[in-house]
């Protein structure tokens, strides 16, 4: 079995995990932009490529996956995910599987604002949402708000351009640095991690692993602690299954006087998945039995609980001495 992960960038970790899955009798191939990505010297090959934006980014790819006989292909970042799921037909056609979820799932996604209207229709507690500032301040004379708040961009990634407000006049400067933003309720509950996995053959959700959150740095969880929960766990199952995700996917979700709500939805390896992984939960097994034609069994919540995991900081030395740095 071929794995061929795109813009590897700093994810060491998952391409290990891969490398072990697939053993002696398949490889791991990574790919990235630059060659000062250090997840790229984990794979047992890698190619450097355009940037996704590039005319010729998609070709590139596919010529990659013809020659390396790739069986499956996922990115690590977001801005690529839209354009897997888009393309699917073109992967499948030279023989390459993409493990994302549909195309439409995707995107919604990646609008904030149209995943809390999903939420909303399927009765999934979330924080409110406003996309006009007279909407939100309506909401504020009525009561059904208060500050402080969240701005952010409707499509946006990596807590770029969040910020915290807490008066009109904030949101009004806001409004006028950045374009397409939206005002969220400011959820002050114990946030929470889940990691899971939906069956890209029979779309049962087959794993889901839970960590509380105990410190957020840049964006990502830099310490947690494995956690269950019956009632999150149904609360995710439903939520996953009826909306068609498939593969692996990554939700936020906040707890406040024992109600969960969700937040957000990354269809990728969150970078928190490590914590899913040294607990128990092994996805990438998960998608190598996929790609095989097997169906994984339900394992839903089978994993340590009280596993903490704690970040810190690694280098990677290569010596490119005779390569141009990109």
């Amino acid at each position: 079995m071929n794995i061929l992960i795109l813009s590897a960038g700093t994810r060491n970790k998952i391409v290990q995990y891969f490398k072990k899955a697939v053993g002696e009798d398949g490889a791991v191939i990574a790919t990235d932009c630059s060659n000062l990505a250090p997840a790229v010297y984990e794979a047992d090959k890698f190619y450097l490529v355009p940037r996704i934006t590039a005319v010729d980014y998609l070709d590139r790819i596919l010529d990659i996956c013809r020659k390396e006989r790739i069986d499956g292909v996922f990115s690590l970042i977001d801005p690529e995910l839209s354009l897997l799921a888009k393309e699917r037909e073109r992967f499948l056609a030279v023989g390459t599987t993409p493990v994302i979820s549909p195309w439409e799932l995707v995107e919604t996604c990646f609008d904030k604002y149209r995943m809390y209207q999903l939420l909303c229709e399927m009765r999934i507690p979330t924080a409110n949402c406003y996309l006009k500032r007279e909407d939100f301040a309506e909401a504020l004379a009525e009561g059904k708000i208060s500050f402080p708040v969240f701005v952010k961009p409707v499509r946006g990634s990596a807590s770029i351009n969040i910020s915290k407000a807490s008066s009109m006049e904030e949101i009004d400067v806001l409004f006028r640095l950045y374009d397409d933003l939206m005002i969220q309720e400011y959820m002050d509950g114990q946030e929470y991690g889940a990691d899971v996995y939906i069956d890209m053959i029979s779309g049962k959700c087959t794993s889901i692993f839970v960590k509380k959150k105990i410190k957020m740095r840049a964006g990502e969880t830099d310490k947690s602690v494995s956690v269950k929960d019956g009632a999150l766990f149904t609360l995710l199952q439903n939520f996953v299954e009826k909306c068609g995700f498939c593969g692996m996917i990554d939700i936020d979700i906040f707890e406040k006087n024992g109600i969960y709500s969700i937040s957000e939805v990354n269809p990728r390896f969150g970078g928190g998945y490590p914590h899913a992984y040294e607990s128990g939960v092994d996805m990438p097994a998960q998608v190598l039995n996929n790609l095989a034609g097997r169906e994984n069994p339900v394992a839903i919540g089978e994993y340590r609980e009280g596993v903490c995991m704690m970040k810190y900081n690694e280098i990677a030395v290569v010596n490119l001495k005779e390569e141009e740095i990109i």
